[in-house]
Order: structure tokens, then C-alpha cells, then sequence
């Protein structure tokens, strides 16, 4: 494959959740009483020529507002691996929910991308039910709607090319319109799951994370990312896993915020 189309990619986290219990990560509870931290990433993919970023996080308020321990800015973040936020052009949106949606307006130049099926989802009849829109807040879909309006939001209907090397895929499940990627780098394709899989161990048991649009779908979006992995857990970045800090090296000078996952 060309050098042009491999890229580096990175996990920046930007907040923490330190007392959720693993009857709380799984649909039905569990039996096993202990604790099962939450991480919060943005990720960053970056080329030659330029850098796209997967989601937009969310603000220190939304973030303290929801009892989450705020760990910095992900335009810090980006900044330790070079890259300046304001100058951002694409940002891929895995979903919506607050957590991955909420700060557009740290990337002022960004065309925001999203699977045509999540605007329908967000802006439709399933968010007069609580149990779907409790992990949305209505500014971020108000905001999404004025980036609509700035020609500044792009719509995609199933699986697309953000550039060469990268690949997006809508698997639904976590959300309608839930996608994922696959970045082609020097160690083989990466696949950033995302919500599709909060966890290693979600996709790996088949069981399912309480918050859930469609249970079908979410199954069989963890078919896709053991398809599209090579059935390799080296190469599957879970979207709320610790793990993920502990098994890839720290950037220096950014430890304990970003790790390089390629």
C-alpha cells in the first residue's frame, strides 16, 4: 500500500469515569460487584497532508454536569501530536451522544460527517422516549442543525471513504446511525470501534452495554469489527476501555492524555 495511504492514529482521553460498576456496563447487570472505570476519547487520524479527527467530545461542563472527572481539553491533546484544532478540516462523527457530539465548536473549521440515519434518529419520534434520548443534550443537536445551515455538515448512507487508507462503515446498534472505521497503518488496519464496542469485552462475549438502539444490530456490528479486524484484538479500539491507555505507548509530555495506537 502507498505511504499515503498509511497514517498514525492516536487516543486522546479527555475525561474518566472512576465509580461505574460493571452492573452498570452490561445489559441485564452483572453478578460480579466491582468497579469498571470508563475512559472518553476523541482519535486522531493523521496523514501526510492532513489530520481527521473522530468525534467531537464533549465540554468540561457537559462532562462535570454528568459526574464525570474532566482529564483536559482534546484540543490540548491534539496539540501534543502536532495538530492545531482550529485548522481541523474533517471530523467523522461515530454518533451523537453527548460524549461524542458535544464540542463541535472545538474545531471552528471542520466539516462535521454524519450517517444520514443518525440525523433521522436524533431529530425523530425515538427522542420523545427517555430511555433513548437520555444520552443526548438538545444544544448538541441544535448545533449540529446551524453547522447544517453553514454547509459545514455532510451526510453519508452506509459505508464511505473519508481518504484513502480510511474506511467508514454504519453498523447501527449503540445508536442508528452508529459508524466505525478502518485506517490502514505500517502494523496493519486499525479498527476504531467506537460505541459500537464500549468495551474489549463486550464484543468479545456478545453481550451488550445497557444503552441500546437496536440489540440485533449491535451483534452484528460485533461481527463486522471481528470481520474487519482479522478476528485481531491488537487491532480493535474500543470507544470507553482503560485498556486502551494501558496497552499503547504514551506520547511524551502527554501521558495519562494520549497514546499512539499504530
Amino acid at each position: 500500500m502507498p505511504d499515503q495511504a498509511l497514517h498514525e492514529v492516536y487516543a486522546i482521553r479527555y475525561a474518566h469515569c472512576a465509580d461505574r460498576k460493571r452492573a452498570g456496563n452490561f445489559l441485564g447487570g452483572d453478578e460480579r460487584d466491582e468497579l469498571m472505570p470508563l475512559d472518553y476519547f476523541v482519535w486522531a487520524i493523521k496523514g501526510r497532508e492532513r489530520c481527521i479527527v473522530v468525534d467531537a467530545a464533549a465540554t468540561r461542563e457537559a462532562v462535570i454536569g454528568r459526574g464525570r472527572q474532566w482529564i483536559g481539553s482534546p484540543v490540548e491533546g491534539l496539540a501534543a501530536i502536532g495538530v492545531d484544532a482550529t485548522a481541523v478540516g474533517d471530523v467523522v462523527l461515530s454518533h451523537v451522544h453527548w460524549d461524542h457530539a458535544g464540542g463541535l465548536d472545538f474545531f471552528p473549521a471542520a466539516t462535521f460527517h454524519i450517517q444520514d440515519r443518525e440525523m433521522s434518529y436524533v431529530t425523530g419520534p425515538c427522542m420523545c422516549d427517555a430511555q433513548f434520548n437520555a444520552g443526548f443534550e438538545p444544544r448538541d443537536i441544535v448545533r449540529l442543525v446551524e453547522r447544517l445551515f453553514e454547509r459545514r455538515l455532510e451526510f453519508h448512507d452506509g459505508d464511505w471513504s473519508p481518504a484513502p487508507g480510511i474506511e467508514a462503515f454504519r453498523v447501527g446498534g449503540h445508536t442508528d446511525g452508529m459508524q466505525i472505521l478502518r485506517v490502514q497503518t505500517r502494523r496493519g488496519p486499525l479498527v476504531l470501534a467506537s460505541d459500537a464496542s464500549h468495551f474489549y469485552e463486550h464484543y468479545r462475549s456478545g453481550r451488550f452495554f445497557p444503552f441500546i438502539y437496536d440489540l440485533r444490530a449491535t451483534r452484528d456490528g460485533y461481527r463486522r469489527i471481528r470481520e474487519l479486524s482479522g478476528d485481531d484484538e491488537g487491532r480493535v479500539i474500543p470507544g470507553h476501555d482503560p485498556l486502551v491507555m494501558a496497552r499503547y505507548p504514551a506520547v511524551p509530555g502527554a501521558e495519562g492524555r494520549v497514546v499512539r495506537l499504530d
